[in-house]
């Protein structure tokens, strides 16, 4: 159920947060497990003697504070966003992490106690205890596809307290009938009143900024595991979206409803119109640019949303437009409103498929005219630095090779971001489209390669050949009517950029020549922010940040200059050393304490722990978060790629335990199947997902099993092996090695994604790998010998 609890807990902070951010703080929520084991080095025996009430207890706390500590957690109104000027907030962080270790901690205690009490079973307990998380991963993801998070989280409180019901009767406790008391006072979660088991969601996600306008009223709400959407309207105020619109614009967009995806993301749900004419608008956006260059005969379009690059492609007469949208929520939400979308997903010019776009991709044998990728992000909260450490494979130099390969000919590739200064996004896109060209062969990069501007978006064209001068003839009509700037097309001069929507200097123009030179790299040395092209080993394209530049811009902080932090990337440096000095702290605590009685001579001496349970921890957690990554692009989504790859590490690694149990064989033998099989695993993840990424959902799990499975089984033995040797010759010991352990498994939760950001996901493995090989050399070779400890 803990393993439930923080997967859930990731769906809960996506919503009222940010996807990095919860993430980073369930991390250190995961403290409480690190905790338990300090805290059973002292209190050990006392809960041994009360084994059943000990028991009993933790499993009744931890169902109380799994409901209780996220409730009250969300009422503190914690911004992060405001973290570099209201020091409050460092108050209000410090008492988020503590409400939210409570419930791990009590369900650690839970499995500790276990260990000391049956110290005999310990492969069979570690295997119990992965192969029920694993299933509650699977379980905790179907159930998502039924019940709103929220409302999740008070049934997974009443199936807590089920359990203490099982545990009632397991134990032998009399009088057996009062078991069912806890059955009932599973029901007390569902009186709670709604006021109190809503949402308190971030004041700066763009849902919260909306609702802020009179007249907004939510008509909808939908979720899954993939997202929770969002339906708002506002007649009073009504929604204009339409992303850089040029100022000659004489026409305003029909009627729309809003659509926010975690509270963020905005995309608009447009009327269709009697008169297509009525769309005319959608000619005065940057977007509308390859229409003008060419007859467009078929499009892609990826990302489709609620449809409004749709009803461009309608708008210019495309005869055939293929639809790609991962969550089909979406597809429904548009579906059940025919008054008012036209049906659009349903014309016979409109083909829908529910998919991931780089899957849909990879399996398409199709060639288009064009393909259209959405606007990168959303405005608001990638102005931030919010979205630094997400991870985006739309728009990886891997991406654009296969988009531009999917081409036909003389087909186009758009994409689009927001206008931002300085300029990052549009030069970052821009240097990754020329990284792209180059790996396909293409020597001169600037001859397939033209982006414009309004005065908040940005639109970059990738095409299969060499534009000619008739077309950049017609862009520069195009930009001329509507007042859009050129920023960069094959031969330009400085002299012909900024001209309409004027900024001091020509930065966009400069940024595209300069990347375009022959010592491009030295250019984005030079550069004030990150824009080396991301990677489908590093795909954090929002990713900006650069030490160097810091200190300039904390001399800015009182003129506006915050702004321009990368404050996902800092919160994340912050929570490491915050999650080091913590696990210092508990590791050490039973050492220094006077109380505390010195380690006798055996194998497993005091370093000797530390060094191999940390150990496995990192490398355990590493391989995991890693092939999680992995796995994103392979299965579609974060949410998904965590729950199966979760599922698998740990019912594998469970059985594996079991199987374990039953060996008299030094830990050497498992760690040298774990190194053959993670480099197997890496290269396989590397090499061959690309050839498969086409596969039906079904299918790609299968090979996950295949693939993971292995690995994940002997990962199973290392742990309970060791903890069956400390148990059998230092047994008071126990909870301090799952102290160590545990805090070693919250650092590597957040250390493996910054070594991902600098190094990419290929270096995480290969570090996990290295500290298993560590493992395996620290493992005691033979039975302790008296006089000859290790340190």
């Amino acid at each position: 159920m803990a393993l439930s609890y923080e997967i859930l807990l990731m769906r809960l902070f996506s919503i009222i947060q940010y996807h990095h951010f919860a993430y980073m703080v369930i991390s250190l929520a995961l403290l409480g497990y690190g905790a338990s084991g300090t805290f059973l080095v002292f209190f050990r025996q006392a809960f041994l003697r009360r084994f059943p009430l000990a028991l009993m207890t933790n499993i009744l706390l931890f169902g109380i504070t799994a409901v209780a500590c996220f409730l009250g957690g969300q009422q503190l109104l914690f911004n992060p966003d405001e973290m570099l000027w209201d020091q409050g907030q460092w108050l209000k962080l410090v008492v988020l992490y503590l409400l939210l270790a409570l419930p791990f901690f009590f369900a650690a205690n839970c499995i500790a106690m276990t260990f000391s009490q049956f110290r005999q079973k310990i492969s069979e307990i570690y295997a119990a205890d992965l192969l029920g998380a694993g299933l509650g991963t699977i379980l905790i993801l179907g159930l998502l596809f039924f019940l709103f998070p929220q409302k999740l989280l008070l049934l997974l409180g009443s199936m807590i307290f089920s359990i203490c019901a099982v545990a009632w009767l397991e134990l032998g406790l009399q009088p057996r009938w009062q078991a069912l008391l806890f059955i009932l006072a599973a029901g007390l979660f569902f009186l709670l009143p709604s006021k109190m088991t809503g949402l308190a969601m971030s004041q700066y996600k763009g849902l919260s900024q909306q609702m802020r306008i009179e007249g907004s009223r939510i008509v909808e709400e939908r979720s899954s595991p993939l997202a929770m959407l969002t339906v708002v309207e506002n007649k009073s105020v009504p929604f204009r979206y339409a992303p850089g619109l040029s100022l000659t614009a004489d026409s305003e967009p029909p009627e729309q409803l809003g659509i926010f995806t975690d509270g963020d993301s905005m995309a608009v749900m447009t009327r269709f119109p009697e008169d297509i004419s009525q769309l005319a608008y959608l000619d005065k956006l940057t977007t509308a640019l390859p229409y003008h260059l060419n007859q467009i005969k078929d499009v892609l379009v990826l990302g489709a949303g609620a449809g409004t690059d749709v009803l461009q492609a309608l708008f210019f007469g495309v005869p055939d437009i293929a639809a790609v949208e991962l969550n089909p929520q979406v597809v429904q939400l548009v579906g059940d409103r025919p008054g008012f979308s036209g049906d659009l997903f349903k014309r016979e010019d409109v083909h829908v498929y529910i998919a991931e776009a780089r899957s849909f991709v990879s399996g398409s044998s199709r060639k288009f005219d064009l393909i259209q990728l959405p606007v990168i992000g959303a405005f608001s909260s990638s102005a931030a630095g919010l979205y630094a450490l997400h991870e985006n494979y739309l728009y990886t130099v891997e991406a654009l090779e296969e988009y531009i390969n999917d081409l036909n000919p003389a087909g186009y590739l758009s994409m689009s971001c927001w206008v931002k200064l300085p300029p990052r996004d549009s030069v970052k896109l821009f240097a990754t489209a020329v990284t792209a060209l180059e790996m396909l062969g293409i020597r001169n990069p600037g001859n397939y390669l033209v982006m414009i501007r309004s005065w908040q978006s940005a639109s970059l064209l990738v095409k299969k050949s060499p534009f000619s001068r008739k077309e950049i003839s017609l862009i520069k009509e195009f930009c001329s009517k509507r007042l859009f700037d050129l920023v960069y097309y094959p031969g330009m001069q400085q002299q012909e950029a900024n001209r309409y929507n004027i900024m001091r200097q020509p930065y966009f123009h400069d940024a595209a020549a300069g990347l375009l030179e022959s010592g491009s790299g030295s250019f984005r040395q030079r550069y004030k922010f990150n824009i080396k092209p991301s990677t489908d080993d590093k795909p954090y394209f929002s990713n900006f940040f650069k030490w160097q530049t810091l200190p300039e811009i904390l001399q800015l902080k009182g003129q506006g200059g915050v702004v321009l932090l990368e404050s996902g990337y800092l919160i994340l440096i912050l929570t490491l050393l915050q999650a080091i000095a913590t696990s210092l702290i508990l590791i050490f605590l039973p050492i220094t304490a006077s109380s505390y009685s010195p380690i006798p001579h055996t194998a497993w001496s005091r370093w000797r722990i530390i060094i191999y349970f940390f150990a496995i921890g990192l490398g355990f957690l590493f391989l995991e978060i890693a092939f999680i990554q992995k796995f994103i692009l392979y299965l579609g989504h974060p949410l998904y790629a965590a729950a199966v790859v979760l599922a698998l590490f740990l019912i594998f690694a469970g059985l594996g335990s079991h199987y374990g149990r039953k060996g008299k064989f030094h830990v050497v033998w498992p760690v040298v199947i774990i190194l053959g099989l993670g480099i197997l695993d890496l290269i396989i993840a590397y090499f061959l997902f690309d050839a498969v990424n086409w596969l039906p959902i079904s299918i790609k799990i299968l090979i996950a099993v295949m693939m993971l499975g292995p690995l994940a089984f002997t990962m199973g033995m290392p742990f309970p092996l060791a903890l069956t040797g400390v148990g059998a010759e230092t047994p008071d010991l126990i909870p301090w090695a799952w102290a160590v352990n545990g805090c070693a498994s919250v650092i590597a939760a957040v250390l493996a994604t910054l070594l991902a950001v600098h190094f990419g996901f290929a270096a995480v493995v290969l570090m996990a790998l290295f500290l298993y090989g560590l493992a395996a050399i620290v493992f005691p070779s033979g039975q302790s010998k008296k006089g000859d400890p290790l340190f």
